[in-house]
């Protein structure tokens, strides 16, 4: 009889150490399909010559936004609503990609639905503040712009000066400038505390625990990013 009463406290034991990683191990699956699919699309707009986001302002910029299909559906009135990663810089690359949802409403006659990618840079420490918050209103007390695209628009425009945020995006293969005005970036924290046991603002804002976590599987955006700027 004891042996049978040691036995079963083994099993509850077991039981109670498998259950937790077992639903880690979707949520880690989850996080590294955000991470891939927002690499992939960074690439892809990166790699079109003279038509990508200038170099010069990646090189500027104090953090990176992408959220990959973006399902915008519409029927006189409209929302968006998708998911993505953001890395903040470091010393020498990218910090940890954090979690987030992009969400908001447009109004128009529009019908139908599409998918859209969307990039955005954040400029200065305000628009990184931001990010910090539990909600933040792209275009809110943080000014947002139509981001240029390649070298010549660069060279040409300043808007650095003006918005902390540079917006772009992508749908149907066309990649242009444009302004999110009324988009909401909220974390997600269910995500960012499975993969790394912190809040998106704790990720953020550069806890060690943060880069002793992060999976293998999504350091693909970090080192996506390195690859057009590394300062």
């Amino acid at each position: 009889m004891r042996l049978l009463s040691i036995l079963a406290v083994l099993v509850v034991m077991l039981c109670s150490i498998s259950a937790p990683l077992a639903q880690k191990q979707p949520r880690t699956s989850d996080a590294a399909r955000h991470a891939g699919e927002a690499s992939k699309a960074f690439t892809e707009i990166m790699n079109v010559k003279d038509k990508a986001i200038p170099r010069e302002l990646l090189e500027t910029a104090e953090a990176i936004a992408v959220f990959p299909d973006v399902v915008k559906a519409a029927f006189i009135v409209g929302g968006r609503g998708g998911q993505g990663v953001i890395s903040k810089r470091v010393k020498g690359g990218w910090g940890p990609p954090a979690f987030f949802n992009l969400s908001g409403g447009s109004f128009g006659p529009q019908i139908g639905a599409e998918k859209t990618d969307y990039v955005l840079l954040v400029m200065n420490p305000s628009g990184v503040n931001g990010l910090l918050n539990d909600k933040f209103e792209i275009g809110g007390e943080v000014g947002v712009a139509a981001g240029p695209v390649g070298r010549e628009a660069a060279a040409s425009t300043n808007p650095r000066l003006d918005a902390g945020i540079l917006s772009y995006s992508r749908s149907k293969g066309v990649f242009v400038g444009a302004a999110l005005k009324g988009a909401v970036i909220t974390p997600d924290n269910d995500l960012n505390e499975a993969v790394y046991g912190l809040k998106a603002k704790e990720i953020l804002m550069g806890k060690p625990m943060a880069v002793g976590h992060m999976p293998a599987s999504v350091r693909i955006f970090p080192r996506t990013l390195v690859r057009y700027s590394n300062r």
